[in-house]
């Protein structure tokens, strides 16, 4: 609230976190002069939690079809992802990550098979 004192209402968006229900959130929430308004992500959303859509483009790039022979090479390969690979190559995959959601219209889907 102190970030945007000019904003009448903040809205957050929250998943379904335990401690997003905690006895001190839920009183901090229920202050009278309390200007967020919460909105909470059904109980399993993975396509709306940007996180998990991070965790989908590393998962593309760094483990399917790929075989590491240690544990050690496989843990390098997630850091290199996370350390050079999401800076050098953000615009290339920002889409799949961020909040702004693409529209796709009916002309631009094909089924295949």
């Amino acid at each position: 609230e102190a970030r945007n004192p000019d904003k009448r209402i903040i809205h957050v968006i929250w998943d379904n976190a335990a401690y997003h229900k905690g006895p001190d959130v839920r009183a901090f929430l229920a202050r009278p002069d309390c200007r967020i308004h919460l909105m909470h992500l059904p109980p399993y959303c993975p396509h709306l939690n940007p996180i998990e859509r991070l965790w989908a483009v590393m998962h593309q790039h760094v483990t399917h079809n790929r075989y590491y022979p240690t544990q050690k090479r496989f843990a390098n390969a997630i850091l290199k992802f996370f350390r050079e690979t999401i800076p050098n190559e953000w615009k290339a995959f920002r889409d799949q990550v961020s909040d702004n959601f693409r529209v796709i219209t009916h002309e631009k889907i094909r089924v295949l098979g």
